[in-house]
């Protein structure tokens, strides 16, 4: 299945193009704004309903395992209504599972909030990536980096209003509430916009095993890249109030600055990648995280490792676009499949991060769970040789 609309009589408008890219970039806000918002509660709800720490280890371990699920089926909700329905029904369900969560009067409903959650993020995942792969198709160049930062500057508001909720002393169910309606709003709003026909090889060969080689360079990185933001993004805000001694206020204060670091990073991506090349920019990114992780994990108090956290998010926040973006050209007629099967990788780390920071720190050793996803940084050097730039891009 090719994801560009196909062509028709008249010539397409560029207002087309560009009516995509906004709406494709306000969806990926709004799903920053949701993971962010779950991640940073989760201090906030674990102490208000009082959940044993191995209990939300295993849930958000849950999320993780249940938005593989849900990759899956916004895999085939993409062939049957198109991305744009599926970023659309993905955002409802996000809603939906964001004021259970919030008001949840017990364990049991919380935990099924969780599942809800994670379904509709990895649908999302599928119909905006997928969106996204052909929006740069009818650019002819990088233009992925700008769907990350756009996904970052979610998340960084999203922290300060959890941040903010908590100062105000407001429960969290209020400002989950909020965030809730921010989603539901941008899901009313999004419109399906006509895309400039781009020429795909029409005699696609079956996906098979040796698509599967060619992605793994990508989904080993992805896979270290989302070992690392599930590690600060699940667990930075326990890490701040359980081992750093931060006040609640205080504690999502990591999770802002990573996403920060993220946006610096996106925003200058697309950029390095035309300036450098694309394998050079994997190359810095993979030593910058490593370093940073080192600094969070001996961080002496709480505004050393918001400061650390910060620098992984620069260094980590151009890796991902990266990876779906060279994946997606590798059959640009069947992108919404191929990003579908990279989703695994991305959803592997997620539950490998977050189980393994989430054990770690349930002994008190969250320090060490930080400093271990810095060696796996060798595995992004070696596979970066495998990154493409994309087509109209020169390069170094």
């Amino acid at each position: 299945m090719s994801v560009s609309t196909p062509g028709r009589a008249r010539v397409e408008r560029p207002a087309d193009r560009a009516g995509a890219r906004r709406a494709t970039t306000l969806a990926f806000a709004a799903q920053g704004m949701s993971v962010a918002a779950v991640y940073t509660t989760v201090p906030a709800v674990t102490e208000h309903l009082r959940l044993s720490p191995l209990l939300t280890t295993a849930t958000l371990v849950g999320v993780a395992l249940t938005a593989g699920v849900g990759s899956f089926l916004g895999l085939a909700a993409v062939r049957v209504a198109g991305p744009v329905a599926t970023m659309r029904g993905a955002l409802l369900t996000a809603a939906v599972a964001l004021t259970l969560i919030g008001w949840a009067p017990g364990p049991q409903t919380v935990i099924c909030a969780y599942v809800l959650f994670g379904l509709a993020v990895g649908g999302l995942d599928v119909g905006i990536n997928t969106r996204a792969a052909a929006i740069e198709r009818a650019y002819g160049r990088s233009v992925f980096g700008s769907f990350y930062t756009a996904w970052s500057v979610g998340g960084v508001l999203a922290a300060l209003l959890t941040a903010g909720a908590a100062r105000l002393d407001r429960p969290v169910g209020d400002g989950l509430a909020l965030q809730a309606g921010i989603l539901l709003a941008v899901a009313v709003c999004l419109r399906t916009h006509t895309l400039p026909s781009v020429q795909v090889p029409s005699a696609q060969r079956p996906l098979g095993r040796r698509l599967w080689l060619r992605l793994l360079p990508f989904g080993l990185v992805l896979l270290v890249v989302y070992v690392v933001d599930s590690t600060v993004s699940a667990w930075s805000a326990v890490y701040l109030r359980q081992t750093l001694g931060a006040s609640l206020a205080v504690a999502p204060m990591a999770y802002a600055a990573y996403q920060a670091g993220t946006v610096v990073g996106r925003a200058t991506v697309d950029r390095l990648v035309q300036r450098v090349g694309t394998v050079a920019v994997v190359r810095t990114a993979a030593l910058v995280v490593a370093g940073a992780l080192v600094g969070v994990a001996t961080a002496p108090s709480w505004p050393f490792a918001v400061l650390a956290a910060g620098v992984v998010g620069l260094g980590a926040s151009v890796l991902a676009p990266l990876c779906l973006a060279s994946a997606a050209r590798l059959r640009p007629g069947a992108a919404e499949t191929v990003l579908a099967r990279l989703n695994l990788f991305n959803y592997a780390g997620v539950v490998t991060g977050g189980a393994v920071s989430g054990l770690l720190g349930s002994t008190g050793e969250f320090r060490l769970a930080y400093a271990a996803p810095a060696a796996l940084a060798v595995l992004v050097l070696t596979g970066a040789r495998h990154f493409t730039q994309p087509p109209g891009t020169s390069g170094a």
